[in-house]
């Protein structure tokens, strides 16, 4: 089991979402974070005054998916999250030693 974090641009979660859901994967969790990668943000302009933006505003989604998915699921988050431009983001895969459905005490791939 692995646990697939992906970090995206916001308007595409909507894409990925419906991508991983068509693959089989539906349980997921998002979060709005703030980061910066290479670009380390861009300069604006407001009422005359330039400014940096450091932090650009993203959406962490993480799913734990069973091992003979997780090629599929990157592949899938690639595809759909993908714009060609810079900050479409970065997924990230966390082994996973197991996993407890709470509700019902399942562990490993039943709880997932």
């Amino acid at each position: 089991m692995k646990l697939v974090v992906a970090i995206i641009k916001p308007f595409k979660l909507e894409e990925v979402k419906d991508a991983l859901a068509e693959i089989g994967i539906e349980g997921m969790t998002v979060t709005e974070v703030k980061g910066f990668g290479r670009q380390k943000g861009h300069t604006e302009i407001y009422r005359g005054s330039e400014y940096t933006v450091d932090f650009l505003p993203k959406v962490k989604i993480e799913a734990a998916v069973a091992d003979e998915q997780v090629d599929k699921a990157i592949a899938t988050i690639s595809k759909a999250a993908h714009t060609g431009k810079i900050g479409d983001g970065k997924i990230f895969v966390i082994g996973l030693s197991d996993v407890v459905r709470i509700r019902t005490g399942e562990r490993g791939s039943a709880a997932i």
